[in-house]
């Protein structure tokens, strides 16, 4: 995010998001690979890592995930193969999807999709679809959700989510309470197939009721959705960018929140995680400026620690890297891997 853009980034953000990815097989994929993929990455994690110290990682194994959204310039020009090997490369585990194309070059099938996962080492754990839209025919929740639980099915999720916010009905107690209902729907078709629906944040769910300024949104889509069916993958990003924007009332009264605390009150109902990092900016309208973890103001060895340092739950989270303008998406991914790996607990 830059202090001069006059865009809204957020809004831009999830307006993007509603394309599928495309994916194209390319003649310059070994030059466009070598611009920003260094064969000694995986040295460069474990060097990383000494030199933080000898505690326990912070990051449980085998739960270092990408939101595939982050690395789009590349997937759409070379295709999913020499992506899903620099990951490898890179030490990710799993991958999360923002779409299953493959663009100009041809369709790629579920099963190859997933056989090549699988051949580098990547499991997919999720995926964002839309979650409603006026399109009868839209890959939407809410038009067709038998399409798009198979599809989940196929790839062998173990979630399926959506990155939209529960907005459909407005932004008053009764729009939410709307919104969470259809959710429940969704979560009980997913359960059925053994897998997990998941709401992903944005900054705004954390705003006001604008019925009922006393009232955050959030609180009641977590209160009017069943734990048992609805899961929320907290984009921690936005969330401190929620935090900033919605700790004073519209009449100015003080209303602080702490995104960490939500986790820790409920935390089976947070699966997944996006790892996003930001650098304080006050004078920036969202508070933060975006950029590559590790490079932020977000204590994310603070962050994960408490996660999974609860009871049963080291290996009940999924963390996924994101960033959704990188400079250089594959040196995002690096980078953000070797910073995640380098994180030691405090002994």
């Amino acid at each position: 995010m830059s202090r001069t853009d006059k865009t809204d980034p957020e809004l831009a953000h999830r307006l993007s998001r509603r394309g599928m990815l495309g994916v194209a097989a390319g003649a310059t994929v070994a030059a466009l690979l070598g611009a920003a993929a260094p064969a000694q990455a995986a040295a460069g994690t474990e060097a990383a890592a000494a030199g933080q110290g000898r505690g326990r990682p912070v990051l449980p194994p085998g739960r270092l995930g990408i939101q595939l959204y982050s690395l789009r310039d590349k997937v759409s020009t070379l295709g999913f193969a020499p992506v899903f090997a620099e990951l490898e490369k890179y030490g990710y585990d799993e991958v999360e999807f923002a779409g299953y194309t493959q663009g100009s070059a041809g369709p790629i099938t579920l099963a190859q999709l997933k056989r090549l996962a699988r051949d580098h080492g990547l499991t997919p754990i999720g995926s964002h679809v839309g979650y409603y839209a006026s399109d009868p025919n839209a890959y939407t929740f809410a038009q067709n959700l038998t399409k798009v639980l198979d599809d989940a099915q196929a790839l062998g999720l173990k979630h399926i989510g959506t990155a939209a916010g529960p907005f459909r009905y407005g932004m008053t107690v009764d729009a939410m309470k709307r919104a969470a209902h259809e959710f429940n729907t969704y979560g009980a078709a997913a359960r059925a197939r053994g897998m997990k629906f998941y709401q992903h944040n944005h900054s705004e769910e954390f705003s006001f009721a604008t019925d009922n300024p006393k009232v955050r949104l959030y609180d009641v889509l977590l209160r009017e959705t069943d734990p048992d069916l609805v899961f929320l993958e907290m984009d921690i990003f936005w969330a401190y960018v929620a935090q900033f924007r919605f700790s004073k009332r519209p009449d100015g009264t003080s209303a602080p929140f702490e995104p960490l605390d939500y986790v820790l009150r409920r935390p089976s109902r947070y699966p997944l995680f996006h790892v996003k990092d930001g650098e304080s900016d006050p004078s920036n309208p969202f508070g933060y400026r975006m950029v590559d973890v590790g490079d932020g103001d977000i204590d994310y060895q603070k962050f994960i620690s408490a996660v999974t340092r609860l009871k049963g739950h080291r290996l009940a989270h999924h963390w996924q890297a994101e960033h959704d303008n990188p400079a250089e998406s594959l040196t995002f991914a690096r980078r953000s891997s070797e910073h995640l790996h380098s994180l030691r607990e405090k002994c």
